[in-house]
């Protein structure tokens, strides 16, 4: 039976894991940002081991639990060319090639759809087109690509080969200031929403940086404690609901064709869900109930790890959420995607789009 969490009108279904740690193959090192493209092909940066044979960007298939399958990894630990030191974003333009941001060597680099190097640009800086630690990236329907220069506290748009476009934001706490931004997306509409990490909350603009809204205000909120209301009467969810809208340090942000914002409330350990007007909908504090499919293979190899499982008195800490920070929205299969950080892995959630419609309640 699917995990089910609803509230205010939308049911979230989850769906399995994907992933395990690991610095290079069937699995993920502090997965950092993710980017994807049609079919279920995602790509995703790692963070973890420092070496020469860890990779830094893997390309993965989701399909149904159990279906994934590793295409690709690329762009190996370093900081020759292909390589990448401590990469951040990762964003696809409209061929599909891979741009990513690397915030040590502050430069972005290009790889075709199947880990080729194309090339690099970008010089570390303040001035307009120079980086400062560059974090998330995402090109909107023209192709142009919107950095988030986190170092800079702005945000700074170019053509794909690096040309400087415009820029908006700077150090502050103010409507349209930034402290140290991370995440970054961009809506149907071609609104831009900005995961503004240390000032605890997410910005939202229009394509040329006009201030919109804020969603979010800071707070702690206790591990797992704002767990899948199923059986409270709606009445009392949405008391506790209007309550909270708490983050802390959130790292990315998701848009789903109905204007929902999906949150990555990294310290709060849950993905945050605001409905279009930045009102609290949901939390999902993750449930992987089931090891994902290449973590299995890993314990049925190592008998010593199974009997060491064996005697933990509850698992349920390993279900959840440490540290997200990503997130992603499939308009194709309405699935939420969630980078699991620290335990090195996907959890993936649906979105049921046939809740609003009357009918399908019957």
């Amino acid at each position: 039976m699917p995990l089910t969490t609803v509230a205010v009108g939308r049911v979230y279904d989850f769906s399995h894991a994907v992933g395990r740690n690991a610095a290079s193959g069937t699995g993920f090192a502090y997965a950092h940002c993710m980017a994807l493209a049609k079919r279920g092909i995602l790509y995703v940066t790692n963070r973890g081991t420092e070496n020469n044979f860890s990779m830094r960007v893997n390309k993965v298939k989701i399909g149904a639990p159990g279906e994934e399958e590793l295409l690709a990894e690329f762009a190996k630990w370093g900081n020759g060319d292909g390589r990448s030191t401590w990469p951040f974003g990762v964003a696809l333009d409209s061929q599909e090639n891979v741009y990513v941001s690397d915030d040590w060597l502050n430069q972005i680099s290009i790889f075709d759809k199947d880990g080729e190097f194309l090339g690099k640009w970008g010089k570390a800086g303040s001035g307009d087109g120079e980086l400062n630690r560059p974090a998330g990236m995402i090109f909107d329907k023209d192709n142009s690509l919107y950095v988030v220069d986190s170092g800079n506290n702005r945000i700074q748009k170019f053509t794909k080969d690096g040309k400087f476009l415009g820029k908006f934001g700077k150090a502050g706490s103010g409507e349209g200031e930034f402290n140290q931004p991370w995440g970054i997306t961009v809506d149907h509409h071609g609104n831009v929403y900005v995961a503004d990490w240390k000032n605890h909350r997410v910005q939202k603009f229009t394509a040329d940086g006009k201030f919109l809204a804020k969603f979010g205000r800071y707070g702690v909120v206790p591990p797992a404690t704002f767990i899948q209301e199923q059986v409270t009467p709606p009445s009392v969810f949405e008391k506790k609901v209007t309550e909270a809208g708490l983050l802390n340090h959130p790292t990315d942000v998701a848009v789903d064709p109905e204007g929902d914002v999906y949150v990555a409330d990294w310290a709060n350990h849950r993905v945050y869900v605001f409905d279009p007007e930045g009102d609290p909908v949901a939390s999902l504090i993750g449930d992987a109930q089931v090891v994902a499919k290449w973590g299995q293979q890993s314990i049925d190899a190592n008998p010593d790890m199974k009997k060491a499982r064996r005697r933990v008195k509850s698992l349920e800490p390993e279900w959840r959420f440490a540290f997200p920070t990503a997130v992603e929205f499939d308009p194709e299969t309405y699935r939420i995607i969630v980078a699991d950080s620290q335990r090195g892995r996907l959890q993936i959630y649906l979105k049921d789009r046939n809740y609003l419609d009357p009918q399908a309640n019957l």
